[in-house]
């Protein structure tokens, strides 16, 4: 399992047992955070100097003699981009606000011979990119993922690479459970679109595995036959057809003794709950 995650058989660490190789990969990447921590690196161009502060904030400042020279947040530290079990970014977000959004950055991180900010740029309206060049990620095992996290949330990874080998999971299911390990462990946050999604999901007909599918169709099939139940005490007949449309139809099981008591005149008598007490004299 370890060496599914890890590629040992293609790194140095084929050399070495698999637990020394994650406990080395853990210590690397803690190092990673712990030396770039509280410290800034600032990038000029143009007139512009740009200066990125790991795990806290990006700004930019206008460096000119405007009265109303730009000088402002472009993202505050908000998680980690994750791709293949590695960190491979950071996403600094919630900056400034730019017309109808917030400013945004997303900082590439690449092996270097000495930390800077080698590179700014501005792919789409107040959305920025910044390449960071650190030698703290040049090792091959520097910034994995899997050796970060807890044992119980690695053992939930290696539960789910198990269900995804015996075909037991799709392969979005799979990464829908890494995404939730992921912010379990607080490498990302979940946005509110997730969170509706994950309210939506207890209500929707997608299961992730087949014995959850087994399990709800009979809790549904239940609920149903409950519902027929009920339909049934009170009178609605239950109708459906092929196309699975269904429908109901009220039976009335009501003793007509309001007519005659109406002949009878004992119209006060026989006032139902819900009528209007208009009464019809027609004959």
């Amino acid at each position: 399992m370890y060496s599914r995650k890890l590629n040992l058989s293609h790194t140095p660490c084929s050399f070495v047992t698999a637990v020394a190789c994650l406990n080395l990969t853990k210590t690397l990447f803690f190092l990673y955070v712990m030396l770039l921590a509280g410290k800034c690196f600032s990038f000029v161009e143009s007139t512009y100097k740009y200066e990125f502060c790991p795990f806290h904030n990006v700004t930019q400042h206008e460096q000119t003699f405007r009265w109303n020279a730009y000088s402002g947040i472009l993202g505050i530290w908000h998680e980690w981009e994750i791709d293949n079990n590695t960190f491979v970014g950071m996403w600094m977000r919630e900056g400034d606000s730019c017309e109808t959004k917030s400013r945004q950055t997303k900082v590439h991180l690449v092996c270097g011979k000495s930390n800077k900010l080698a590179d700014v740029s501005e792919p789409s309206t107040c959305v920025y990119s910044l390449t960071f060049e650190t030698p703290l990620v040049c090792h091959p095992h520097s910034l994995l993922v899997y050796p970060t996290l807890t044992e119980a949330l690695q053992r939930k990874w290696d539960e789910a690479e198990q269900l995804l080998y015996d075909e037991l999971i799709t392969d979005q299911g799979y990464k829908n459970i890494l995404k939730e390990i992921f912010e379990e462990a607080g490498l990302l946050k979940a946005t509110e679109e997730n969170k509706v999604e994950k309210q939506s999901k207890k209500i929707t007909l997608e299961f992730e595995t087949v014995e959850k599918c087994s399990q709800e169709y009979k809790q549904l099939s239940e609920e149903i036959k409950k519902l027929k139940a009920l339909l049934h005490q009170h009178g609605i007949a239950y109708k459906g057809n092929s196309a699975g449309n269904t429908g109901v139809e009220y039976v009335s099981h009501q003793p007509a003794t309001a007519v005659a008591s109406v002949v009878n005149g004992s119209k006060d008598d026989e006032h139902l709950h819900g009528d209007t007490g208009i009464w019809n004299y027609t004959v």
